[in-house]
C-alpha cells in the first residue's frame, strides 16, 4: 500500500515539475522575444563598434562575432558583392548588410518577405554608426538568390 502511495506521489511530483519547467521556459521565450543581431565584423573596423552601439542604444540585443575573414561570411550568406559593406549581421534568418537603419530592419521583420536579406551598400555618411551628415536618402536593397533590388528608401 505504501509503495502505491509513494509511486502516486512521485508521479504527481513529476507532473508538477514538468509543468513548472514548461511555464518557466515559456516565460524565458517571451523575455527572449527581443530581436537579436549577430554582427560579424573585423577587429580593425571602428565603425562596426559604433553600429553595435547604435543597436544596443535602441534596445536591440547584440552578439558580436569578431572575425578576420568578413568576406567569407558575406559569401556564406550569398550577399551580392555590389551590396557589401564593412560588417554583416544575421537577424531572424535574414542577413542585414552594413549600416542599415533599424526602421528598415523592422519593416523586414514585420513583412517577412521571401528574401535572403537587406543591405545598405558601402559606408554612407550619416548612416547609423557612421560619422558625417546624411546628404541624400539611403536606398536599402533586398536580395534573393544573389539578385539585388530596391527594398525601400529612407
Amino acid at each position: 500500500m505504501k509503495t502505491k502511495t509513494l509511486l502516486a506521489a512521485l508521479f504527481i511530483a513529476s507532473i508538477a515539475v514538468d509543468a513548472l519547467v514548461y511555464l518557466w521556459t515559456r516565460t524565458d521565450q517571451k523575455q527572449a522575444g527581443k530581436t537579436v543581431f549577430e554582427v560579424y565584423y573585423s577587429p580593425q573596423c571602428g565603425c562596426c563598434g559604433e553600429y553595435i552601439g547604435y543597436l544596443r542604444a535602441s534596445g536591440v540585443e547584440v552578439q558580436g562575432k569578431l572575425t578576420e575573414n568578413v568576406q567569407a561570411v558575406k559569401e556564406r550568406f550569398n550577399i551580392p558583392r555590389q551590396l557589401w559593406s564593412c560588417h554583416t549581421s544575421l537577424v531572424e534568418g535574414y542577413f542585414v548588410e552594413g549600416h542599415v537603419p533599424l526602421e528598415a530592419v523592422r519593416k523586414l521583420l514585420d513583412m517577412r518577405p521571401a528574401v535572403d536579406g537587406i543591405a545598405l551598400p558601402g559606408m554612407p555618411a550619416g548612416s547609423p554608426g557612421m560619422g558625417g551628415v546624411k546628404t541624400e536618402p539611403f536606398t536599402i536593397y533586398s536580395s534573393i538568390n544573389g539578385v539585388a533590388s530596391p527594398f525601400m528608401r529612407l
